[in-house]
């Protein structure tokens, strides 16, 4: 059982070479953890981002903590995932300034090992681990050994896949797909498609899924009903769509959550992930029964002749409070054990 335990007390190291730090990385937070046994976790810190000139500030930062300190000067492995394409030696984020030599950090925090993956591609590695920790909203059983989608909305839309292999293993996705094109399935998406065209040339799915796209949706459908002016960002629209005192918001939401179901019924169909598809990200899991209730699921499984194949695939919310530390800590026990 995965232990999340953000405590200053310690218990000593379970690894013959102690204590490993694990990091995931997105365009506002980066979270921070030592582990100090398989699937323990503990001092666990969220630093934000625009605090920190580069990540090796915001690393350094974390191990002076005084719950850190007392067993940083031991750790010599480390991995980290980061909201960013990894390819190759040189990391520049998308929705951050940070940019980086992984070689040249490893160098300058001083570890032996340090592995940096793509944020959703360590994602995908932690869902065989969840356990309980995730929520089905509709849909069946999953079919035992099958692929497994991913996507999850936060700063922006991370997209992944989990794809079994013959030797038991699964294997990530390195997927962009957040930047593919956003498609409009009715008249009021149209509407808010058009009204993105006046502000991108290129409107991908992040545009709209995302905590910046439920700003340009609630702006959208302000135009669009007359009221353009109030300039809102997203965690007051979801405030006042959850709270009952915005019409308004709640449609922005709504809408939302339909735009999300039909892409995860696009990644379900594009996979062919009949083992499930998993929603993460920061956004969906702060709805809660809001989410339950909107027309997610219904859109969903809205692929005409596929309807049928869809209605069967189950879709999750994932609920652990710090998934991606599961995949990366896999990642990186691998990469040791290799």
């Amino acid at each position: 059982m995965t232990v999340l335990a953000p405590s200053p007390v310690f218990l000593s190291s379970a690894f013959a070479d102690g204590a490993r730090l694990l990091a995931d990385i997105g365009g506002t937070n980066a979270r921070f953890a030592l582990e100090t046994a398989p699937g323990r976790f503990e001092a666990i810190e969220v630093l934000a981002c625009s605090e920190h000139a580069t990540l090796a500030d915001a690393i350094r930062a974390y191990l002076a903590l005084p719950q850190v300190a007392a067993q940083h000067a031991g750790i010599r492995h480390a991995a980290i995932a980061i909201a960013n394409p990894v390819v190759g030696d040189q990391v520049r984020m998308t929705n951050h300034h940070w940019a980086f030599s992984i070689e040249a950090l490893r160098r300058e925090c001083g570890f032996a090992t340090l592995e940096v993956v793509n944020d959703f591609s360590a994602l995908a590695r932690s869902l065989p681990h969840l356990g309980t920790q995730k929520l089905q909203v509709g849909g069946g059983a999953p079919v035992a050994g099958a692929t497994l989608g991913l996507l999850g909305a936060g700063t922006g839309l991370g997209v992944s896949g989990l794809v079994p292999g013959a030797d038991g293993q699964w294997t990530a996705l390195r997927s962009e797909g957040g930047h593919v094109g956003f498609s409009p399935v009715d008249d009021t998406e149209v509407a808010i498609l058009q009204y993105a065209w006046r502000e991108f040339e290129h409107v991908s799915c992040e545009r709209l899924l995302s905590g910046a796209g439920v700003e340009l949706i609630y702006r959208a459908l302000a135009d669009r009903a007359g009221r353009p002016g109030e300039s809102l960002a997203a965690p007051e629209i979801s405030r006042r769509a959850l709270s009952g005192e915005c019409g308004l918001c709640d449609a922005v939401l709504e809408t939302f959550c339909g735009m999300l179901g039909t892409a995860a019924g696009n990644l379900a169909i594009t996979l062919g992930a009949q083992g499930g598809v998993y929603i993460g990200g920061g956004i969906v899991p702060r709805l809660g029964e809001r989410f339950l209730a909107s027309s997610f699921r219904r859109r969903f499984e809205h692929k005409g002749r596929f309807s049928a194949y869809l209605a069967g695939v189950p879709t999750y919310v994932i609920t652990a409070e710090y998934p991606a530390f599961l995949g990366v800590s896999a990642i990186l026990s691998e990469k040791l054990a290799a």
